[in-house]
């Protein structure tokens, strides 16, 4: 009888308020560590004043996360497997906690650097479990739904760290102060992971729930069976993210640097109201407009994954999405056009390249490899993201401008277009697979 009136219970396990009661936590796994990864840039011209740092320094740190994250990839996927989601999910989330820590009261660059290090080591594997964890609550239900839910809330921490990070450091007294934040968030992310994990034990317990294996992981016997295809894919994913994130990581100083733009919106009042007022300033802040290539993602990316599963033609968008990088970076390096506008021409690119790049792997490659050619685009990846911040911030020392920075930026994109081409080029000799609805 009891058993009876439990799996009638509005919040039995079977439900779907249960499972994305379970959702909202999960989501929560990534957004302090999303918030973390961007606030060195988003207080970048703060850190570097106060620290008298240059800017090399500042792309060392995502060089240092991006080092941890290539080899994380390697194990991240079979700790998972080994150790089960919860397991798995809680050491990754403490890594987190704990680099976030280390940076947050480092004394010293070297410091600083371990605790990037630490950091990337947890932040890039807790990702992988947060898609098995989904997987194992959502998978033959609403799986499209929770995985795009899990991706904007992780980005509302990118957005939150470009629109809060010089307020909070300039209103507390300090970067450091911006630091602790993401340190705090990172710590609110571990607590909703122990809250995951006790309602994943309930439920796996009422409804014998199987297990999800870590996707992304790497069995190097299987890339022997990888074509062309696979291999143009992974060469745009490195030109088109290399020209994305590494840019980000100091464009918040760019924009001060060179336009002199504000680096929070002037306004008084209680800490609440100008954090509110800085979003609505989003367009006159430096980390506001460094921000809407993430804004216009996260709007726009439910259209855009809807658009390529309705028509197809993934090979001509990831052209399409190339092209437009070009002209953008020029803009912003060889012209005092204000900025906002060609990072809106970034924001629609970085919509559709990945909306149709990653859905494409599935497609030219067999299902059973599937994990190793994600964990191998992801690590090769991670090299990018891990040359060209610091190849950015040196440039800027050397030359004491960003141009040849977003010159460098402009050719990364020609090289994706290149990729793009051959990418095209090679599945019309498939049968034009990728173009398919």
């Amino acid at each position: 009888m009891k058993e009876s009136l439990d799996s009638n219970s509005f919040f039995h396990p079977a439900t779907k308020l249960y499972r994305f009661t379970i959702l909202l936590f999960v989501s929560l796994l990534t957004f302090g560590s999303y918030f973390a990864y961007d606030v060195i840039g988003a207080v970048a011209p703060s850190l570097i004043e106060e620290m008298g740092a240059q800017r090399g320094t500042v792309g060392t740190m995502y060089t240092m996360y991006s080092i941890a994250a290539i080899l994380s990839v390697f194990i991240g996927g079979f700790l998972i497997d080994r150790l089960g989601t919860r397991i798995a999910s809680i050491a990754f989330s403490i890594l987190v906690f704990v680099g976030a820590c280390i940076v947050a009261f480092s004394n010293s660059l070297p410091v600083l650097f371990i605790g990037r290090f630490v950091f990337g080591a947890g932040s890039e594997p807790l990702i992988v479990a947060q898609v098995a964890i989904v997987a194992r609550w959502f998978k033959g239900k609403e799986m499209a739904l929770a995985f795009g839910i899990t991706l904007t809330v992780s980005r509302l921490g990118t957005l939150f760290s470009f629109n809060t990070g010089e307020l909070i450091a300039s209103h507390f007294g300090g970067y450091h102060y911006a630091l602790i934040a993401a340190m705090l968030f990172c710590l609110i992310s571990l607590l909703a992971n122990i809250v995951y994990i006790l309602m994943d034990k309930h439920g796996e317990t009422v409804l014998k729930l199987k297990d999800e294996e870590g996707e992304e992981k790497i069995v190097l016997r299987d890339i022997k069976y990888f074509g062309g295809s696979f291999w143009m894919i992974t060469l745009l994913c490195t030109a088109f993210y290399s020209a994305i994130f590494p840019f980000t990581a100091l464009s918040t100083d760019f924009f001060v640097d060179k336009w002199g733009i504000a680096r929070t919106a002037e306004v008084s009042g209680y800490f609440l109201s100008q954090i509110f007022n800085n979003f609505l300033h989003m367009f006159s802040t430096s980390g506001g407009i460094t921000s809407i290539i993430i804004f216009a993602s996260m709007i726009l990316a439910p259209f855009a994954g809807h658009l390529v599963d309705k028509v197809g033609r993934r090979a001509s968008l990831m052209i399409f999405g190339s092209i437009v990088m070009i002209p953008s970076y020029l803009i912003l390096g060889l012209t005092s056009v204000y900025p906002a506008y060609p990072m809106i021409f970034l924001g629609i690119a970085f919509v559709f390249v990945p909306a149709a790049m990653w859905p494409s792997v599935p497609l030219i490659v067999q299902k059973k490899y599937v994990g190793t050619a994600y964990g191998l685009m992801t690590m090769i990846q991670n090299i990018g993201l891990g040359l060209f911040p610091l190849l950015n911030g040196v440039l800027r020392d050397l030359t004491q401008s960003y141009m040849t920075s977003m010159i460098m930026f402009a050719m990364l994109g020609l090289c994706g277009l290149a990729f793009a081409l051959l990418l095209k080029k090679n599945d019309l000799k498939k049968g034009s697979v990728l173009d398919k609805p």
